[in-house]
């Protein structure tokens, strides 16, 4: 997420959202595939950090998508504050145990919408008849939350937020994107699809909308890709181009959501109505993005330049994107599931497991150690 525009393309405006430190000159490729050596083993530490695949999505599958805006908050708008008052290292450490708090004082905010509070629900695979599960209902929270503070950030570019400065720009980003997502979620879901039975054991409150659950969690997700294809990247282009501030965030924002209006309904039909199948899709498209656009910098698309030919990163995404689904679909093929499918697994997996290793690892750690010895 760096800066849109460059010294070869004169008509653009830079982007004024997130920013990430200038990497060395020539860094590239060896710059991210020594940061596959912190993205990779965080993937399947994630994956398998209770035992099993199953027994960690239950658990971390919510905590980890209440930690996405917490991140984006940290990284984005806090400019790794609090850690950026300490060393190395430890300034990720740092990071990450704010993140973590954070996470849970959402993933309990999450629960406490769509059932009750009960700590056992949440930290527990199987916590028993009477407590209620986190896993699936309360993603639908966190994805909007993480959906409404990256809309604000890279789309809106912080606008009008930023001008309460970096911190308290930030608590208001937070907090907002989390009582949007609150009250989006009470008005627009119903749980109808969910078994009455399984409602009432799991205590879960029916908010009665009128759009199903998994249906707006997919919805969440390709809207997801169209934010992270356009101002992630492509870096904003070509809404960079357009000097007056209204206009492009006009653009940008109809763009996002005509691209969503338009995708959706296409892929409802070409799956046959499988919102597993299009998380899984949507899901490896935004984590391909990041690796291709974050980890690697746009290599080797990005040599080509900025502006129309920055569109040949698109094709590497999507390369990026098919092995990884092929990839993750074939491990999670092999895994007898029970309360979840193997494209709901691949969906998380790549959003909640590679694509948040590679953000923590970017713009948390700011690739601490890798930087340093690369620099070295």
């Amino acid at each position: 997420m760096t800066r849109a525009g460059g010294a070869d393309d004169p008509g653009a405006t830079q982007h004024p959202g997130p920013h990430l430190p200038a990497q060395p000159a020539g860094s590239q490729p060896t710059l991210g595939l020594a940061g596959l050596t912190f993205v990779v083993p965080f993937f399947f530490l994630l994956a398998s950090a209770l035992g099993g695949a199953e027994p960690s999505l239950l658990v971390l599958g919510p905590l980890t998508t209440f930690a996405l805006p917490m991140i984006a908050t940290v990284a984005f708008w806090w400019q790794d504050w609090p850690g950026s008052r300490l060393r190395p290292g430890w300034s990720g450490i740092t990071d990450t145990v704010v993140i973590g708090v954070g996470a849970v004082l959402s993933t309990i905010l999450g629960q406490a919408v769509t059932s009750r509070v009960d700590l056992r629900g949440i930290f527990d695979p199987d916590p028993g008849p009477g407590h209620p599960p986190t896993f699936p209902v309360t993603l639908a929270l966190g994805a909007a939350a993480f959906t409404i503070i990256l809309h604000l950030t890279l789309v809106c570019e912080g606008r009008p937020i930023r001008r309460l400065g970096w911190f308290r720009g930030g608590v208001v980003a937070l907090l907002g994107s989390l009582v949007i997502a609150v009250v989006a979620y009470l008005l627009l879901v119903n749980l109808d699809d969910v078994p009455a039975h399984v409602r009432q054991a799991e205590r879960l409150r029916n908010p009665g909308g009128p759009v199903p659950v998994a249906t707006y969690s997919a919805v969440l997700l390709v809207l997801g890709v169209w934010q992270v294809l356009l101002f992630v990247a492509l870096r904003g282009w070509p809404f960079t181009r357009m000097r007056r501030p209204g206009l492009r965030l006009a653009a940008g924002n109809a763009a996002v959501v005509i691209g969503t209006a338009v995708s959706f309904p296409l892929l409802w039909w070409a799956t046959g109505g499988d919102v597993d199948l299009i998380n899984a899709i949507a899901g490896t498209v935004i984590a391909a993005a990041l690796l291709v656009s974050m980890l690697f910098d746009g290599w080797p698309a990005a040599r080509a330049g900025t502006g129309v030919r920055q569109l040949s990163v698109l094709p590497v995404v999507g390369l990026v994107a098919a092995v990884l689904y092929l990839a993750l679909s074939a491990y999670a093929a092999g895994i007898d599931w029970t309360r979840t499918t193997a494209d709901g697994w691949v969906a998380l997996a790549a959003l909640n497991y590679l694509a948040l290793g590679v953000v923590v690892h970017v713009a948390v750690w700011r690739r601490w150690p890798v930087l340093v010895s690369t620099a070295r």
